[in-house]
């Protein structure tokens, strides 16, 4: 049996699970009332702490301390149909995304003369995916995860009624796990190779807003890109004798293995405007830079060192929403909103291990005020993807065909917010 190192680090490595709630994998999603716009006037529209998320400018014009704290639940429609094309048995992969919870903390502080400051915790990447580990894919992808959770300090200043600015630190923690199984012949059962790794990393977020007239906001908010770099043993079980010295001769078997990946930097601008005591009407628009995430490093540190690297052919995304807030009683508002992210890969590079489209996001959601100092909010979210077919083949002649059909997420938030 002939091993080709590039071929094999690039099969086991790179199979990193991404998530799927937007084309460009970035999740809006964080357990706050942001879901029932759909992600529409995020960056400015300052209504609560959970601004950090999308604009840290929009501190500025929070009076008092204010906490929100959020959590949801995320559940989805991801199975892959296999046809005649595809060359390994074992049949569709199974609903690969079940129950995904998530939430999020927020609290601002207004210090006096213009300056505040606060804290978020929140996840804005990740996802878990578990296919049938027997799936025709297997080879490609068994299941894994992908998780990122920013902490950040942030700071803004009032210049005037009109003018705020904000910066936040994001010290930024991510794990990758990876497991996909190892073809040792027909003459063998199939061996496993997993690859487990977290990392510390840092960037920053930040922001303006303009309120040229009460009720009328405009945010523009801007995210660095954070670089990542996994370091780990790549563990591998139940390898066959011949793959497992050609392995060891080219330095793979416990070699210290270092994937560096990029999260992408984001611009967002929005909109909010209120027409009138009832009505509010938003927007936003937003482009993030994934055509640096497909670029994926892989250095191994052994003693006989190498470096291989795999561009995805990713490009970057733009997301549209348009939504509405409308309070009805004094107590109740009702919001709603339509968002449309682009996809991050044609139909020719799609994989089962990046399973991304092009997506509609259909939001609503509720607000009720109990009293002066709190506010609660149950949002929901329906996320579509469509069909999304794959043909992925492997140098070895390995081909995996087929489609995810009528592929989509929802999510449903919860959360309040307390005034001081």
């Amino acid at each position: 049996m002939k091993i080709n190192l590039r071929v094999t680090m690039l099969a086991v490595l790179t199979a990193a699970p991404l998530p799927v709630l937007a084309g460009g994998l970035m999740l809006y999603e964080v357990g706050t009332d942001n879901v029932g716009l759909a992600n529409a006037g995020a960056a400015a529209r300052a209504q609560d702490p959970s601004t950090l998320a999308s604009n840290v400018a929009g501190m500025a014009f929070l009076p008092g301390t204010q906490i929100t704290a959020g959590a949801q639940l995320v559940y989805g429609n991801l199975g892959f149909d296999v046809d005649g094309s595809t060359n390994v048995g074992g049949g569709d992969s199974g609903n690969s995304v079940g129950w995904v919870p998530g939430g999020s903390f927020f609290v601002s502080h207004e210090l006096g003369d213009g300056w505040s400051v606060g804290f978020a915790n929140y996840g804005d990447f990740g996802s878990s995916v578990d296919y049938d580990n027997s799936w025709s894919g297997r080879y490609f992808l068994q299941n894994g995860e992908l998780l990122g959770m920013t902490f950040m300090p942030t700071l803004a200043y009032k210049l005037n009624e009109n003018w705020a600015f904000g910066i936040g630190v994001r010290a930024y923690y991510a794990k990758l796990v990876n497991e996909l199984a190892v073809n040792n012949g027909p003459l063998e059962g199939d061996g496993s190779a997993k690859y487990k790794a977290d990392d510390w990393s840092y960037g920053t977020s930040l922001g303006v807003m303009y309120s040229p007239q009460p009720g009328t906001r405009l945010g523009l908010s801007y995210t660095s890109e954070i670089n990542l770099d996994f370091k780990d043993k790549l563990k591998l079980e139940g390898i066959g004798p011949v793959a497992q010295h050609a392995l060891q001769e080219r330095g793979v078997l416990d070699a210290a293995t270092t994937i560096n990946m990029n999260i992408p930097q984001t611009l967002t601008f929005s909109i909010y405007h209120e027409l009138d005591d009832q009505w509010a009407l938003l927007a936003s628009a937003n482009w993030q830079d994934w055509s640096r995430f497909g670029e994926v490093g892989i250095d191994l540190d052994s003693n006989q060192p190498k470096s291989v690297s795999l561009d995805a052919n990713f490009k970057d995304t733009w997301h549209l929403s348009l939504g509405t807030q409308y309070r009805f009683d004094r107590r109740w508002m009702w919001m709603a909103g339509i968002g449309y992210d682009s996809s991050a890969v044609d139909d020719k590079n799609r994989t089962v291990t990046v399973p991304m489209a092009e997506s509609w996001r259909f939001g609503t959601g509720l607000t009720y005020t109990l009293d002066p100092q709190t506010e609660v909010n149950l949002s929901y979210e329906f996320v579509s993807m469509g069909d999304m077919p794959v043909t992925q083949e492997k140098p070895d002649g390995t081909r995996i065909s087929g489609s995810f059909n009528n592929a989509w997420i929802q999510a449903l938030s919860t959360s309040a917010t307390w005034r001081f």
